[in-house]
């Protein structure tokens, strides 16, 4: 599935996907590229990476070098091989020269070092996406499944053609689900994307949510697997 880049409010916004083993670099950096209107997918190793990559476009990504099973240097030299790969920037903590010229080398359009200031880092996506070329079309800034149509774009959702509206976590948790169609999203896995927690704690946030979806949009394909998560089955 491709959700393109798109011209919104601010500026060009786009699909990132942050790649790094630690959970409060991810949510961070989730956080603030939403904030800035994008669409931000995240991995905590270079294989689910890789792997993410080779199921879905994205227009950008943030990488890590020091990650277990794949490191970032291993990402960037199977990406070589794509002639499709989005263009990579590199957020690491190394300090050595020959890991910026070897990560350079291998492809990465940027280096920037931890820690990091967050103003310039969005700078350098703004650079970096901008050389991207634009979609050809609308539909790739829209995600519609099971009669449920999202603009990502103007953050609108429409239900069999009658909008509805949605608060801003309830957009995301459904994009999310959505994005995933046909897929189990674990409980877990959807509080660290979405609510940027690290664990469930026992929180009944995304149960609540999900119960609002369903009164908002009342043909929601969403099942409830028992003990694992949801389900969007959009046909």
């Amino acid at each position: 599935m491709s959700l393109g880049s798109h011209y919104g409010r601010g500026g060009l916004v786009a699909t990132v996907l942050v790649v790094d083993d630690e959970d409060r670099v991810r949510t961070f950096l989730r956080r603030a590229l939403v904030a800035q209107g994008h669409a931000v997918l995240t991995e905590n190793d270079g294989l689910g990476a890789l792997q993410r990559l080779a199921a879905t476009d994205v227009d950008l990504v943030l990488l890590d070098l020091v990650m277990p099973r794949c490191n970032g240097l291993q990402v960037l030299h199977r990406l070589a091989d794509r002639e499709d790969a989005p263009p990579v920037i590199v957020l690491s903590a190394v300090t050595e020269v020959a890991a910026r010229i070897e990560a350079l080398d291998r492809g990465a359009v940027d280096f920037v070092s931890k820690p990091f200031n967050m103003a310039e880092l969005s700078a350098r996506v703004r650079r970096h996406l901008a050389s991207r070329p634009r979609p050809r079309s609308d539909v790739e800034r829209v995600l519609d499944s099971g009669g449920i149509r999202l603009d990502l774009a103007r953050r609108r959702a429409a239900e069999r053609g009658r909008e509805v509206v949605l608060s801003e976590r309830e957009f995301d948790l459904l994009a999310h689900l959505m994005r995933h169609a046909g897929d189990v999203c674990r409980r877990e896995d959807l509080l660290t994307e979405v609510w940027g927690l690290g664990v469930d704690g026992g929180s009944n946030v995304l149960d609540v949510c999900v119960g609002r979806l369903r009164k908002k949009l009342t043909r929601l394909p969403v099942e409830t697997v028992r003990g694992v998560g949801y389900c969007f089955n959009g046909g």
